[in-house]
């Protein structure tokens, strides 16, 4: 006996993807927000739904320069490595659709921000602090919490990054819940920025 809704969902979550891609047009999805907030992990599912390439952009940083994140700090500095992100990123966006995770001080830049307004939708994972400082004690590659006191680094962060985080087009409430549970959350509510938008442009 074969379960027929299977192949009904199936071909819901197809025409759902379908829609949202044709409503995306040529821009590039991007997730922002603080290291722990999920957005590797959620970008990845939500590019599956949507059967679009994924890209993590420390990854695209770590293949141009032939370093690790923690490398580029330690041998360059921050504000050369922000620059090598800005220049990374910006390529990626003008490549076409994709989903891409960016780090967590990506979006503070201004021409990074600019560059995401103009070609892609970006996605806020705003997470709590305890849900952040659970998830990167468990990863000592986190340049930025090299501190012997890494919990008030990541409040620090949080009370800087998160007014701007907050410019994002989409806010998604992450939390301890399953990654599908918060990438159908995340593909909904992109679903529903994208056919806002799509009404906008269709007003006279």
């Amino acid at each position: 006996m074969t379960d027929e809704p299977l192949t009904g969902e199936t071909d819901a979550g197809a025409d759902r993807a379908g829609t949202a891609r044709e409503r995306l047009g040529g821009r590039a999805i991007v997730f922002v927000g603080l290291m722990g907030a999920g957005k590797t992990a959620i970008g990845r599912r939500l590019a599956q739904m949507l059967d679009l390439p994924f890209v993590d952009s420390d990854h695209e940083i770590e293949a141009v320069s032939r370093m690790t994140v923690p490398e580029l700090f330690e041998r360059y500095g921050e504000p050369e490595f922000r620059a090598l992100e800005q220049r990374v990123i910006g390529r990626l966006l003008r490549e076409g659709p994709r989903v891409v995770s960016t780090g967590g001080g990506a979006f503070m830049n201004a021409q990074t921000r600019e560059a995401v307004a103009e070609h892609g939708v970006s996605i806020w994972l705003k997470a709590g602090l305890d849900l952040l400082m659970d998830r990167v004690s468990k990863n000592q590659n986190r340049p930025l919490l090299k501190s012997a006191d890494p919990r008030a680094v990541m409040e620090r962060l949080m009370a800087e990054r998160y007014p701007v985080y907050a410019l994002a087009d989409i806010t998604v409430e992450t939390r301890d819940a399953t990654r599908e549970i918060i990438a159908e959350e995340t593909f909904r509510s992109l679903s529903d920025h994208l056919e806002r938008r799509a009404r906008e442009r269709a007003e006279p």
